[in-house]
This record gives structure tokens, C-alpha cells and sequence, in this order.
């Protein structure tokens, strides 16, 4: 009988899992994280270019609320860890876990955390206000857009006061978001674990 050993320096076959896979699982699924990078080129898109480009910004803001909208449908008949009932957690739970997480002592979550959760739902607000009033804004002082009848004929001083709620929002949310990665950066910290790179392959370490 012949005894066949395998080199420690043998090729796997193709499609095998690499060494530092096998204790991996994946998470975010793919229009998850599409819709994560898309959601930061659109909104950094307007932000950034304001009303220097007008067209611009209302198409990227029209974007901003396509993807929101899919993601509301996808965080109720997605995957596991896509759906809100995954995440969303009450108040109590959400400061449990800050304190958890100031102590150095919170506990590990293949999904979002409750804190992640919240910021989630944070964000998606905020990002979807914020597009919605630039929309009633476009169509007030620039009669153009899907509110343009509805807008129609306001007074200038209705313009003025969304154009302010807008500008508040968008900077809100810059905020927001400056908060959420401080917040990865610190988890991927306190659990070892790079949490934008799984964001870009969707897996993470199992355990």
C-alpha cells in the first residue's frame, strides 16, 4: 500500500477555502454592502459638490433616496443579518451595550450590534430626511423635481426655511457618520477585527 503526504507547500485546488478563510462566515451579503459604498459616493457626491453643481446634487440625491428605499425592503425580506429585526434593539439595550462598550467589556456581534443598529436606523433617517427636504427645496425655488406641483406657488419665505433645514440636516449627518466610524474603528479595535475590510468581502471571523 502507498502512503500519499501532501506538501506543506502543495497548491489547494481551485475553489478551496484559503487557511484564513476556513474560520470565516460571510455576513453582509452583496447588495448590503453595495448599498453601504454606494450610500457613502452618493452623499459625500452632493455634499461636496452643493449647488456648485446643481444637477449633480439632485441626481446624487435622488440616488441617496432610490438606495434607501431598496434598503428599507431589503432590511425587512433580506438575509439574516440585512433584516431590522437582526439589529434593532430598544433604548435599555442600546445604553447597556455604550456602557458595556466604555468598560472595555461588550460582547461580540457577528451582525450589528445594538449601538451599530442604532446608528443604522440613525442614518437612515437622517440621510432620507435630508434627501426629502432637497426635493421639496428643488421643487419650491427651482419648479423642477417630483414635488414641483406640490411646491408650486409657496412662498419665498417656505424656500427659505427649507433651504435652512436641509443645509442643518446634511451637516447632522455628516456628524452622525464622523460618530459612526469612530464607533467601527473602535469595535474593530476592542474585538480584534477589521471591520471595513468585511464590509468589502462581507465576511467575518466566526468567533
Amino acid at each position: 500500500m502507498t502512503t500519499q503526504t501532501l506538501s506543506a507547500n502543495a497548491v489547494p485546488r481551485p475553489g478551496a477555502p484559503q487557511p484564513n478563510q476556513i474560520d470565516q462566515v460571510r455576513v453582509w451579503d452583496p447588495l448590503v454592502r453595495i448599498f453601504h459604498w454606494a450610500l457613502v459616493a452618493a452623499f459625500a457626491t452632493a455634499f461636496i459638490v452643493e449647488d456648485d453643481l446643481l444637477g449633480v446634487h439632485v441626481w446624487a440625491g435622488y440616488l441617496v433616496l432610490a438606495l434607501i428605499a431598496v434598503r428599507l425592503v431589503w432590511g425587512i425580506v433580506g438575509t439574516r443579518h440585512a433584516r431590522f429585526s437582526d439589529f434593532v434593539r430598544g433604548p435599555r439595550q442600546v445604553l447597556t451595550y455604550l456602557r458595556e462598550s466604555l468598560r472595555l467589556s461588550a460582547p461580540r456581534h457577528l451582525g450589528h450590534n445594538p449601538l451599530g443598529g442604532a446608528m443604522v436606523v440613525a442614518l437612515l433617517a437622517l440621510v432620507g430626511v435630508t434627501g426629502l427636504t432637497g426635493m421639496a427645496l428643488y421643487g419650491a425655488q427651482e419648479l423642477s423635481g417630483p414635488l414641483a406641483g406640490l411646491m408650486s406657488g409657496t412662498p419665498p419665505a417656505v424656500g427659505e426655511a427649507l433651504e435652512e433645514t436641509h443645509e442643518v440636516l446634511a451637516n447632522l449627518t455628516l456628524v452622525f457618520i464622523a460618530v459612526h466610524v469612530a464607533g467601527v474603528l473602535f469595535s474593530s479595535f476592542a474585538h480584534r477585527e477589521n471591520l471595513i475590510g468585511s464590509m468589502f468581502t462581507g465576511r467575518k471571523r466566526r468567533s
